[in-house]
């Protein structure tokens, strides 16, 4: 398969845009696992060029993300597939095998073990440089009371009570996948 690379300043606008609608996080420790994130940050982070993402406490990539050091993100280059959001926004890497439920076809990195995926051909290859657990106090309490709602179970994939961990990612190669 062939990788066009690409310079990640000139797709940041389009990498940002894309976030709100979903783009895919994907890991590879025990197992390969996709994860739908609405939210998270290109830019530069100590000299260099970083994707930050937020994993919930609770979630299967988070152990997986602790485990190898690593992820890719995966943006679509229109719109993204509502059958893979929902495949991989909605069940947990833990009780099935995301690939196959959500029919991805998953491409081999450049630098790291994380695979790509092709139907969301825009790769960011990442290396995790710094992980903090929020502390949930520090953030305004209107968007703890949305976000964080302590009466919801950690458990559920949308908001529930749940702190996130950031885990700023240094993007060590970035393609598309042809």
């Amino acid at each position: 398969m062939l990788k066009e690379k690409i310079d990640v300043k000139e797709y940041a606008k389009r990498i940002t845009e894309a976030l709100p609608q979903g783009v895919l996080l994907n890991t590879n420790g025990d197992k390969f696992n996709s994860m739908v994130i609405g939210w998270g940050a290109v830019g530069t982070v100590w000299s260099v060029p970083a994707f930050t993402v937020y994993v919930r406490e609770g979630r299967y990539t988070k152990a997986q993300l602790d485990k190898t050091g690593e992820f890719t993100v995966s943006i679509p280059l229109e719109h993204p597939d509502p059958a893979i959001n929902r495949a991989c926004g909605s069940k947990s890497g833990r009780d099935i095998d995301k690939a196959t439920e959500a029919k991805l076809t998953l491409v081999p990195a450049e630098t790291i073990q994380t695979p790509g995926i092709k139907e969301y051909p825009i790769t960011l290859e990442c290396r995790v440089l710094y992980a903090q657990k929020q502390d949930l106090s520090l953030i305004p309490q209107d968007i703890r009371e949305r976000m964080y709602p302590q009466d919801v179970d950690g458990t559920n994939p949308m908001a529930n009570r749940d702190a996130h961990t950031m885990y700023i990612g240094q993007i060590v190669d970035a393609y598309i996948i042809k």
